[in-house]
């Protein structure tokens, strides 16, 4: 993937790898967290904590992997399940380009919900007007200008979230427990999954070990870091603004908690920013689901240029159907996210796996022991959340009493035990 702005050191480099976390501040991010405040408080502030640390954790050994062996995490899985398995890569696809469409619902949605926010103009033309301008940028493939004004805006809002939460009267020893100490309550489980989903962006990786390639170890890092932490802050900022909506929450309540302390620009602010984060999201999805069924099926005899363009328009009509159904934003939204969270730790194990392959990298890029925790601490949690919304989604539908039972947990826990007892053994091997 061509690089946007030139590469420099310091400042340059933060602003190169920008695009990582501009990606995750979306709708859905912006929904999400809002929402998690809202409804919970504080309680839920250490799922964005573990969130942001795990982004850096992944992100950076996906680019790690690219800097070392001139191939992307794409690519590299493609070749390396190439002759023994290449329906993995086509699931590992299907399941990627599923995440995307998630997250296009939610691009589309949000983009139309910023733009009722600012005209009372039926949602059928407000989803054109967002469709129309992502459709022709794709196809012309000369979107990054308008891309990088929209993210400009969205970090403008970003940082009205900032002003606003530190402006406000907040509890700091509620703040700091909530970041640092785990905590369930009920009907939270959706939404922790969808602050994990929404912040460590599963396509994030394949994007990350694109355009990681002609840089040092040392620069990518002095980049990716203070940049993920600065999408980071702008998330907790959004989090902490929403524990001050008053009364059931919307996209209009959230507008009035930024109304309150800046005036009558504070909802414009919002509406616009939404309408902006999900216009640069719904272009931004499509392509990278296009860029990953490259990089893993490229490859294949099967394959022809062509189907790179059907791949997001694929994706893009999905989400484009989801607005011309007026489909409610806010749950489809949480639902998206939540959706990611799921895909997350098979997309991480990948990950974990070619990261320790000797075979591929020079034993300097290689994982140790420390970074090998974490990234089994990640796939444990992750896993452990997919397991339990797979289990309540399966037991609304056949309506089975006691769904969070002990028992139910016992099993959930001695599955992801068992996927990172078989995890940490093939990564010992290597």
């Amino acid at each position: 993937m061509p690089k946007m702005i030139a590469l420099r050191r310091g400042l340059g480099g933060v602003l190169f790898w920008s695009i990582i976390s501009a990606a995750f501040i979306g709708p859905g991010t912006v929904t999400t967290a809002a929402k998690a405040g809202a409804t919970h408080q504080f309680q839920l502030l250490w799922a964005l904590s573990f969130s942001i640390a795990a982004a850096i954790v992944l992100q950076e050994a996906a680019a790690r992997i690219t800097i070392a062996s001139g191939k992307n995490l794409g690519e590299i899985i493609a070749l390396r399940y190439a002759g023994r398995g290449r329906s993995l890569c086509v699931a590992l696809f299907l399941a990627v380009a599923f995440g995307c469409a998630a997250y296009e619902a939610g691009n589309i949605l949000g983009a139309v919900a910023g733009l009722h926010l600012l005209s009372d103009a039926p949602a059928w033309l407000l989803t054109a007007a967002v469709g129309i301008p992502a459709t022709l940028l794709l196809w012309d493939g000369r979107y990054a200008l308008i891309a990088r004004m929209m993210g400009a805006v969205v970090f403008l809002m970003g940082f009205a979230f900032i002003y606003t939460a530190l402006s406000g009267k907040f509890p700091v020893g509620e703040v700091l427990h909530g970041a640092v100490v785990p905590a369930v309550p009920t009907g939270s489980l959706l939404l922790i999954a969808g602050l994990i989903g929404t912040t460590i962006v599963p396509y994030n990786l394949f994007l990350a070990s694109g355009i990681g390639q002609g840089q040092s170890v040392r620069e990518m890092r002095l980049g990716l870091v203070p940049a993920i932490l600065i999408g980071g802050v702008i998330s907790m900022a959004i989090f902490i603004t929403g524990t001050g909506v008053q009364g059931e929450f919307s996209y209009e309540s959230l507008g009035a908690a930024l109304g309150a302390r800046l005036g009558a620009m504070g909802p414009v602010l919002f509406g616009v920013g939404l309408f902006a984060a999900g216009a640069t999201s719904a272009i931004t999805a499509p392509l990278a689901a296009a860029i990953t069924a490259r990089n893993l099926l490229g490859n294949r005899p099967a394959w022809r240029p062509v189907y790179f363009r059907w791949v997001w328009m694929a994706v893009l009509g999905t989400g484009l159907l989801f607005g011309f159904m007026n489909v409610k934003p806010i749950p489809a939204i949480i639902l998206a996210q939540a959706a990611n969270g799921v895909l997350l730790p098979f997309v991480a194990s990948f990950l974990l796996l070619a990261v320790n392959d000797r075979k591929l990298l020079p034993a300097e890029f290689s994982n140790g022991w420390f970074a090998n925790a974490l990234l089994l601490l990640i796939v444990g949690v992750t896993c452990m959340l997919g397991l339990q919304n797979i289990w309540k989604s399966v037991a609304a539908v056949l309506a089975v009493p006691d769904a969070g039972a002990t028992g139910v947990w016992a099993v959930q826990l001695g599955l992801t035990v068992l996927v990172l007892a078989a995890l940490g053994r093939r990564v010992a091997m290597r």
